[in-house]
């Protein structure tokens, strides 16, 4: 339980990463680009104006990765806080560790796969047009900092080719998980749920409250994790990844906390480095997040009606591509997609 930080210790930057060294290099070198060392402090930065600076920490806990991380990342970026796990914890219990060795009034949970906009990585917007950069760490740090009851701000986040993600969301209604990422949701494209959830009619340019932000970048009060906290950590660690960022900003609204979208904040965001090494994994824990969310926050039938829904689309699939197979249509791909569908399907969606 956090007892209180020590005296200028502003921003704590957590990241929980597995098996994504270059990538994950990349999010510290731009972290490094956007700060500076102060003297006698080895695991402390400043960042932000240089007249009125504040302080940060970086924390990586390594979900027990099998690459050059838990060798190099000391050698290389000696500031930041190593707390090397020796089994994969997943995106809540990874992110509960690093909140436990935090140390600062604030918050920022961010991805391996991610880089802070400082002007340098983000020409090509530049060139389209679009306003000139800004420091996105101080940004973002100075929207939460200067109100009370803002619990958590999101920045814009962009591909590394500039194109924008829409990553500002309202919460789902009951249909929407029919929709979301599933065969109904690409067949009816405009369907209103899904619509309505992604904000499309909103604009992305100027900075407002909303529902929830994705989680590859929250940049949060301290004040409101410990308002809304479970016994281990600010994330309800029944999800071992995905669906955990709305379910935490889901208490942090029904405790009056602000979730504040902020798009003069930009960060690159090369998005799903760790889950795509893991197809069967990434489609049962997706799911299987998205049917728990459901369990907790909506009323019966709809929990049980969403598990059979998504269960029927993976046999869909399953058959689908034994047939393939049958036809010899790139055998080796389809014997992977049947071992990763019936994965799924021996999950049964439960964890």
């Amino acid at each position: 339980m956090f007892s209180g930080g020590p005296a200028g210790c502003d921003l704590s930057i957590i990241i929980v990463s597995w098996n994504v060294w270059p990538i994950l290099g990349g999010c510290l070198r731009s972290i490094e680009h956007a700060s500076r060392s102060i003297p006698g402090e080895p695991h402390l930065r400043h960042f932000g104006p240089a007249g009125s600076p504040g302080a940060l920490e970086v924390i990586v806990v390594d979900n027990a990765s099998h690459d050059a991380t838990p060798a190099e990342l000391p050698q290389a970026f000696p500031w930041v806080r190593l707390i090397a796990s020796t089994e994969n914890l997943g995106f809540t219990r990874g992110n509960n560790l690093g909140y436990a060795w935090s140390r600062g009034r604030y918050i920022y949970f961010l991805n391996p796969d991610t880089e802070l906009d400082q002007g340098h990585t983000h020409r090509l917007a530049t060139a389209r047009g679009l306003p000139p950069p800004h420091d996105s760490l101080w940004v973002l740090y100075a929207a939460i900092a200067e109100a009370p009851r803002i619990g958590m701000v999101g920045p814009q986040l962009r591909y590394p080719d500039g194109e924008q993600q829409r990553s500002v969301r309202r919460f789902p209604a009951p249909p929407t998980g029919f929709f979301e990422s599933t065969w109904l949701g690409r067949f009816w494209r405009g369907n209103p749920w899904s619509r309505r959830m992604h904000m499309t009619d909103w604009p992305v340019e100027y900075r407002h409250d909303v529902d929830w932000v994705t989680g590859a970048a929250m940049l949060c009060s301290r004040q409101a994790l410990e308002d809304v906290r479970t016994k281990e950590g600010p994330f309800d660690e029944r999800f071992f990844m995905y669906s955990e960022e709305l379910d935490l900003c889901r208490r942090l609204k029904l405790e009056e906390w602000r979730v504040v979208y902020v798009p003069e904040a930009v960060v690159i965001h090369y998005e799903a480095r760790s889950s795509d090494q893991a197809s069967a994994a990434r489609h049962i824990n997706f799911n299987t997040s998205k049917v728990r969310y459901y369990e907790k926050w909506f009323d019966r039938p709809w929990p049980d009606l969403l598990r059979r829904y998504l269960l029927l689309e993976f046999r869909s699939q399953l058959w689908i591509e034994r047939a393939k197979l049958l036809l010899r249509s790139k055998p080796e791909l389809r014997r992977q997609r049947i071992e990763a569908y019936r994965q799924v399907l021996r999950s049964g969606l439960r964890g």
